[in-house]
C-alpha cells in the first residue's frame, strides 16, 4: 500500500476528523474510499453513459414527450407581458377551477 501526503487547511482537517468519527472510521479510510470511487467511476464511464450524455438524453426525451402531447415550445405559444401579469384573469381562472372542484 502506498502513502499519500495531502495538505489541507486546519478547518478542513478538523471537520474531516469529526465526520470520520461520526462514521466510525478514519480520515485515511474516507480518502481511500473517495479515491476508489473516483477511479471506479472513470472505468465505468468508458462503457456507459456519462452524466452529460444522460442529461442530454433525458432532455431529448422530455422534448419528444412535449411534442407528442402537443405542448409547444415555440415563442408564439408564450404569453405576452400583459397576459402574464393580468392578475384579474388569473384570479378568475382560479375561481373557476375552485368552483369545478366544489361540485365533486
Amino acid at each position: 500500500m502506498k502513502n499519500i501526503t495531502v495538505s489541507v487547511d486546519d478547518d478542513t482537517y478538523r471537520l474531516s476528523r469529526i465526520r470520520a468519527a461520526e462514521l466510525d472510521t478514519s480520515v485515511s479510510a474516507l480518502v481511500r474510499g473517495y479515491l476508489r470511487d473516483l477511479v471506479g467511476r472513470g472505468a465505468e464511464e468508458v462503457g456507459s453513459e456519462t452524466l452529460l450524455e444522460q442529461r442530454r438524453r433525458l432532455l431529448r426525451e422530455v422534448v419528444a414527450d412535449f411534442e407528442a402531447q402537443g405542448v409547444g415550445l415555440r415563442s408564439i405559444d408564450n404569453l405576452s407581458r400583459d397576459e402574464l401579469y393580468d392578475r384579474d384573469r388569473a384570479r378568475a381562472e382560479t375561481a373557476e377551477e375552485g368552483e369545478g372542484d366544489a361540485s365533486l
